[in-house]
């Protein structure tokens, strides 16, 4: 019996574009990677060893990447400013589209990425949110589903990594979109499912400092910030983004409700080994976001995958990852200029007179 799988291709073989690649290799029984680009030698060079041998052809050409024989979908892990225009072109080639966060950084340009797929309602297009498939994550989200913690009413939630003395996130910033776009987002993602996809932002109000990396400046970014949306609903969220850990990567979720909480790594932790020695007691805890979050890359890629074969639906809805951008530039607006950003009932941006 012929078993069909998804003939998947992977744009991007940079950091995350190599993973997802691994992954689809490897770790998704019901796809098959059969291609891959990217622009960068050196990327190809990496691929030539680790991928080629498995029978996946090579590009240096994302045009000519998504004409290869029987190719289905692809999975995109490029840089973001060309997310948008990569996902749209995948899908008037009639692709299924699995794109990196964010779509873009131009809520416009996220507008006619959700528009595209509209006009093709049998593609399954999914912006990659990787901590809606983290099984700590979904536990939380059941066990508030089932009425445990009340009424859902605060949520404090982080995304903090190791810092980088290299200057990686100095140069990253000039495209980034800003610690709130780039960082904060998984984190207003997961405000979009625990307090749910309908909630109108009232207020955002942001400060942030460049404890570590001055040059940031030069982007008008910042190595550590804080954020918080006022939601008509009456529920608030309270965001913490940094680039200065020195213990590691550090993403912390508490959902404060009316008859109890839930937190989500809040003893982060790399195993369940504990270390005893004279000096205390040292727990490791990982290095990066990968080390917190492979599996539930891995879980991406193999539920787009079965999406895309049984005809069903992707695991969260796309006009999300516009909703996630306009709060994190909302965030980023409120940062820069250090005023309070408000809205009506319906999400309309509205003036406060001063007096």
């Amino acid at each position: 019996m012929t078993v069909t799988k998804l003939k998947i291709g992977a744009a991007g073989l940079g950091r995350m574009g190599k993973r997802h690649a691994i992954n689809f290799l490897h770790r998704t029984p019901r796809a098959e990677l059969v291609a891959a680009f990217s622009p960068d030698q050196t990327e190809l060079a990496w691929a030539k060893q680790n991928l080629e041998p498995y029978g996946v052809t090579l590009y240096d050409s994302y045009e000519k990447m998504i004409q290869h024989p029987e190719l289905k979908a692809v999975v995109i892990g490029t840089a973001t400013p060309v997310h948008a225009d990569e996902a749209i072109l995948a899908m008037q080639n009639n692709l299924h589209v699995l794109c990196e966060k964010p779509l873009s950084t131009d809520i416009e340009v996220c507008r006619k990425v959700v528009a595209e797929a509209k006009r093709r309602p049998h593609l399954k297009v999914m912006c990659g949110f990787s901590r809606r498939f983290d099984e700590s994550y979904r536990d939380a989200h059941q066990k508030m589903e089932a009425g445990l913690i009340g009424r859902p009413s605060i949520i404090r939630s982080q995304t903090c990594d190791k810092l980088d003395p290299s200057g990686f996130y100095i140069a990253y910033a000039a495209w980034s979109g800003g610690v709130f776009v780039d960082m904060s987002v998984h984190d207003i993602d997961l405000t979009l499912w625990f307090f749910g996809d309908d909630v109108v932002p009232k207020s955002v109000s942001a400060h942030g400092i460049r404890a570590v990396q001055p040059e940031l400046k030069k982007y008008n970014d910042h190595d550590n910030a804080v954020g918080i949306v006022e939601f008509w609903n009456g529920k608030i969220a309270y965001y913490y983004c940094s680039r200065m850990m020195a213990h590691g990567q550090e993403d912390t979720t508490e959902i404060i409700g009316t008859e109890g909480k839930l937190t989500v790594n809040g003893n982060p932790q790399q195993n369940f080994v504990n270390y005893y020695h004279p000096g205390g007691i040292t727990r490791e805890v990982p290095a990066h976001y990968y080390g917190r979050f492979e599996m539930a890359f891995v879980a991406e890629s193999n539920e787009f995958t079965d999406a895309c074969l049984d005809d069903t639906a992707v695991p969260l809805k796309l006009t999300n990852a516009i909703k996630a951008v306009e709060i994190g530039a909302a965030l980023k607006e409120a940062l820069r200029s250090g005023k309070q950003i408000h809205f009506d009932e319906v999400g309309r941006r509205v003036e406060r007179a001063s007096l």
